[in-house]
């Protein structure tokens, strides 16, 4: 059975930091790409950030500078670094691994910047 377990959201001032984390277990697949998605009350779900198996990033325009994914293939973990928060950052953070068959999301970390 496929498990995600995030971490690391909260509630931060603006201009602070937070990490976030996801392990995943129980995939046989070959994971060709993780990433990071938030979805904003009243608003669609939206790529922040991605990391591929050859370790190439793409981030959304909004975050770069500011926020960092990193992964772990030992420990099938992807990692969003957020620095310099806004409130305009305020959403649920989603991880998502992908493989040739399907896509994993984790149910989502709350993130809150206070101005």
């Amino acid at each position: 059975q496929v498990q995600l377990v995030e971490s690391g959201g909260g509630l931060v001032q603006a201009g602070g930091s937070l990490r976030l984390s996801c392990a995943v277990s129980g995939i046989s697949s070959t994971i060709m790409r993780m990433g990071w998605y938030r979805q904003a009350p009243g608003e669609q779900r939206a790529s922040v950030a991605d990391i591929t198996s050859g370790d190439s990033t793409n981030y959304a325009d909004s975050v770069k500078g500011r926020f960092t994914i990193s992964r772990d293939n030992a420990k099938n973990t992807v990692y969003l670094q957020m620095n310099s928060l806004k409130p305009e950052d305020t959403a649920v953070y989603y991880c998502n691994f992908r493989t040739f068959i399907r896509d994993y999301w984790g149910l989502g970390t709350q993130v809150t910047v206070s101005s």
